[in-house]
């Protein structure tokens, strides 16, 4: 039986088993990425997890639905592979947020993803997508039979039906052998205290990350999540409302040693997906990050076996990939998006967009 508390007009929360198996939706593709992000950075895995269950919870009760709650893909994509430390990473999400609460504030989020167009914001998706592939092969090289038996059982799960939760019973895995190496962790509640992993750091490395990011966000974050409220919850929510929203949530939790986050469009198709109606759903999740967070120790993360996360991100990997050309159809538009990845490979995500920026003004014209 479900419970809903009596709360405003558009802000209805239930709690039921739906939101529960909903709630999972969102968790698909956040928590290998931060297990990732953890295991490759100087990022503290229980403060990050404190921040995304903190704004489960908030969203869901501001707007009412199970809006996502994700990490910035481009960034924590470029942070996992490399080109960001931590540091830099921390500080292009302040930047990020900045940008994003001040043209949200203007109304400027429809006119700015006019301008860059939709393929070569497809393109850096595409690009995340790449690095993250060449990551997972160097990771799955660590122990090859353990992730030739991870594989397996992705591709077996995905045959039986069950894709989007072989990812989730792979993380499981990779847990259980880490809590058989390490025993399980004694609770601890993660220490409150400014930058807990690192002051941020900004320069040009930061500066490009977050130009390539801020169009991924606007257009899939912002734009398309605006869209996929009235189309599958028949919400009005404006995409500059969304913005604001992921503002807030980068300059008030990356401090606190959070990572940036943003509302994904696919988050939330896969929270419907998996039976999630109401903002109940991130309550549900919410809790869950903070119940996570303290057990979330080092000694833990060090021990999960690298070749599982390789399998993780190849299929991370691949689902980013293909929402990269999934909504593009014609000739010209999926050339620029293969370009922009194939640039943001060989050189580097920031000159991707700029000339993918620079070409597409030239095609449209």
């Amino acid at each position: 039986m479900a419970y809903s508390p009596r709360l405003e007009p558009g802000s209805a929360i239930e709690f039921s088993t739906t939101e529960l198996t909903g709630a999972l939706g969102d968790s698909v593709t956040v928590l290998p990425l931060l297990v990732a992000l953890a295991a490759t950075t100087t990022v503290s895995l229980p403060h990050v997890l404190v921040g995304f269950g903190v704004f489960q919870i908030v969203w869901g009760l501001h707007y009412g639905l199970p809006l996502s709650v994700e990490p910035m893909k481009a960034l924590v994509g470029l942070a996992i592979v490399g080109s960001l430390s931590y540091p830099e990473l921390a500080a292009a999400g302040l930047l990020a947020g900045g940008v994003l609460l001040s043209i949200g504030r203007l109304g400027l989020v429809d006119r700015l993803q006019r301008v860059v167009g939709e393929p070569v914001v497809r393109g850096v998706q595409f690009a995340v997508a790449l690095l993250l592939l060449q990551a997972a092969i160097g990771l799955s090289l660590e122990n090859v039979p353990i992730a030739a038996a991870g594989l397996a059982i992705v591709a077996t799960l995905a045959l039986a039906g069950y894709r989007q939760s072989s990812v989730l019973v792979v993380l499981g895995l990779g847990g259980l052998a880490a809590v058989a190496t390490t025993g399980v962790p004694t609770p601890t509640v993660p220490r409150a205290t400014l930058f807990p992993a690192g002051t941020p750091t900004l320069n040009a490395a930061a500066l490009e990350g977050t130009v390539a990011q801020l169009g991924m966000t606007i257009g899939n974050a912002a734009i398309a999540t605006a869209l996929l409220c009235g189309d599958l919850y028949d919400r009005d929510v404006s995409a500059d409302a969304l913005s604001q929203s992921m503002g807030v949530t980068c300059l008030a939790a990356i401090p606190i040693g959070g990572i940036p986050m943003c509302h994904g469009s696919g988050g939330l198709a896969g929270k419907y997906a998996f039976g999630a109606r109401t903002g109940g759903a991130n309550v549900l999740l919410g809790v869950g990050y903070l119940a996570l967070a303290l057990v979330a120790a080092g000694a833990l993360l060090a021990a999960f076996p690298l070749a599982l996360l390789g399998v993780l991100l190849v299929v991370v990997a691949l689902e980013l990939g293909r929402a990269a050309f999934d909504p593009v159809s014609d000739a010209q538009s999926i050339a620029l998006v293969a370009g922009v990845g194939l640039v943001g490979v060989v050189v580097n995500v920031g000159v991707a967009f700029g000339l993918g920026a620079v070409a597409f003004w030239l095609l449209d014209r």
